[in-house]
């Protein structure tokens, strides 16, 4: 009898890579200078970056909104932009991606850094360009969960043009005891240790920027590829985009009898509210 030869395995052939164009969008969590990535600021910038992008190459436009998760209103703020081009000339063209990143990536990129100053008497100092109240209040929350789980007994927060700033964060370290303070930013670009104290003024260690060029354009092709693969099944982002402010602010409450939206939904209409109890932290642009 003769000997058979096994058939080789079928092969389910490769799809090809789809080809996009990128536009990365900044907000507050950028300083001047920062990034390391070529980036364009929100609302008219977005709009005429991704027009262009649309006129000029074949394929998606991926959009992705540059926030370690203190930027809501980035994300908001580019679904809006987004929306009217999605419905015209980008129609099944353009995605907009998930966040760089959540308060909870955030915190995690923290403790990883801050691992090789566990000496004693080390006060951590997180710093970021000042925003508004609601945005620099996550900051303090980002630091207390920092200093929760990682074994720093003093994480501190300053900001850039805000209150306290680094001088006065530096100083509220050495007052609680520490001998040295290492700084680090809690956003894209380094704290500049050099313009925040006295140069005479030792025990500071400047950690530089907190993500690496290598890390922040692996992050960048996850969120890309995750986007691509929800547009393929008819999925733009733009409806949960619209909706990354709600609940942050003010709080948003209503009078017995006055709930007359809907939560659920991306188009976020009010009516019949009393004017005391709801109020919007920004209008739309």
């Amino acid at each position: 009898m003769a000997a058979t030869t096994p058939k080789a395995p079928a092969t389910t052939p490769k799809a090809p890579e789809v080809t996009s164009t990128r536009v990365l969008v900044t907000g507050h969590e950028c300083g001047p200078g920062a990034p390391g990535f070529h980036a364009v600021a929100g609302g008219r910038a977005v709009r005429a970056a991704v027009s262009e992008a649309l006129a000029t190459a074949e394929g998606p436009v991926c959009v992705v909104p540059m926030t370690l998760g203190r930027d809501p209103h980035l994300v908001a703020d580019t679904a809006r932009a987004l929306r009217w081009l999605a419905r015209g000339e980008g129609a099944g063209r353009i995605v907009l991606a998930e966040p760089f990143g959540t308060k909870g990536h955030l915190v995690g990129w923290l403790r990883a850094a801050l691992r090789p100053y566990a000496q004693p008497g080390t006060a951590v100092l997180l710093t970021a360009p000042a925003a508004d109240p609601f945005d620099d209040a996550d900051l303090f929350r980002v630091a207390r969960l920092v200093r929760q789980y990682g074994q720093h007994r003093w994480v501190e927060v300053a900001f850039h043009g805000g209150d306290p700033d680094v001088a006065e964060g530096i100083d509220r370290c050495r007052r609680l005891g520490a001998s040295q303070v290492v700084l680090i930013p809690a956003a894209f670009g380094a704290p500049e240790a050099e313009s925040a104290a006295p140069a005479d003024q030792g025990g500071l260690m400047d950690h530089g920027a907190l993500l690496a060029p290598s890390a922040i354009a692996g992050v960048l092709e996850a969120r890309i590829a995750a986007a691509l693969r929800r547009l393929a099944h008819g999925d733009n982002g733009i409806g949960a985009g619209l909706d990354a402010e709600h609940g942050h602010g003010y709080a948003h409450t209503h009078e017995p009898g006055e709930h007359s939206h809907s939560h659920a939904s991306a188009h976020h209409a009010h009516s019949q509210h009393s004017q005391p109890s709801h109020t919007h932290p920004r209008p739309n642009p």
